[in-house]
């Protein structure tokens, strides 16, 4: 268990000052943005590939493997997307809210895909979150989309991710692998147009640094949701909704008005219902 937790609070902190790096391309289209994400992704991956020499696993796929990594694929590059435009629309808090309501939908995926057994708490924590949203529907006059669209895309992935029978590395290759043409074919047409960053020095070096710094998140990511039940994963996770909710209003000086931080307080109230649960259960509790 130890290993799988150190992963997976690794990983959240990489994304939790995500934000910073971003906003140094935050000029650039958020597609391009996400097709360079993946392109230098997947050279990343193949270069960590060759160092330790892993490509037996390429044996081993099958036509159900590739279709369920392209489904993990599709989620992931959906929640690059959206957290991208998020960061450069100056939306962090509501990038944070979506990673808040995160680890909620991770329990009601295990609960509704992989038939977890939830308990009387975590139903009332799912009941705040629920509450929390529809607050926030309330107040906007609409529901907060983008925060939604990050916490289901992203459980999905990890619900994918979790089930998948590939290495953190291994999938994560194959996951870029099959999204790359699309990114390459968009570089290329870009380019081509001369509407491409790249002509920017300052800009490829921090294009060029999504590779590493996104692969090695999500191979972080990845090796602690195949260490860890799906529904633990929300107690680690709630160190980089943190830090993003103390970048956008500390930092980017992004508003947070007294109706929207019940929004949230409902939403943190559910969360801590969650932890104080999964903190306290007995062993024999154990979901699953």
């Amino acid at each position: 268990m130890n290993p799988g937790i150190a992963f997976a609070a690794l990983a959240y902190l990489t994304w939790g000052l995500f934000p910073l790096y971003l906003k140094q391309v935050a000029s650039v289209p958020a597609l391009e943005v996400v097709a360079h994400r993946t392109v230098w992704s997947l050279v990343f991956s193949l270069a960590m590939l060759a160092v330790l020499r892993r490509w037996s696993w390429l044996r081993t796929l099958s036509a159900e493997l590739l279709w369920k990594t392209a489904l993990s694929a599709l989620f992931v590059a959906a929640n690059w997307l959206g957290y991208v435009w998020a960061i450069a629309t100056d939306h962090v808090v509501d990038a944070s809210l979506g990673y808040f309501i995160n680890p909620l939908v991770n329990v009601a995926l295990g609960y509704l895909v992989l038939h977890e057994r939830l308990r009387a708490a975590q139903w009332v924590a799912i009941g705040f979150a629920t509450g929390g949203v529809l607050w926030l529907t309330w107040q906007l006059g609409h529901a907060p989309w983008i925060s939604l669209m990050l916490a289901v895309t992203f459980g999905l992935y990890g619900l994918m991710r979790k089930t998948s029978p590939l290495g953190a590395i291994e999938g994560l290759t194959l996951e870029t692998l099959l999204l790359a043409p699309i990114a390459i074919v968009a570089l290329a047409w870009w380019t081509a147009q001369g509407q491409h960053a790249l002509t920017d020095p300052a800009h490829t070096g921090w294009l060029l640094g999504t590779g590493p710094l996104t692969a090695g998140a999500l191979m972080l990511f990845a090796a602690g949701a195949r260490r860890i039940p799906l529904s633990t994963m929300g107690l680690i996770q709630y160190m980089s909704p943190t830090l993003q909710l103390l970048l956008g209003v500390w930092v980017y000086h992004e508003p947070m008005s007294s109706a929207r931080l019940i929004g949230f307080a409902l939403i943190w109230a559910g969360l801590a219902i969650y932890s104080a649960d999964s903190l306290f259960k007995r062993p024999q509790q154990v979901s699953g």
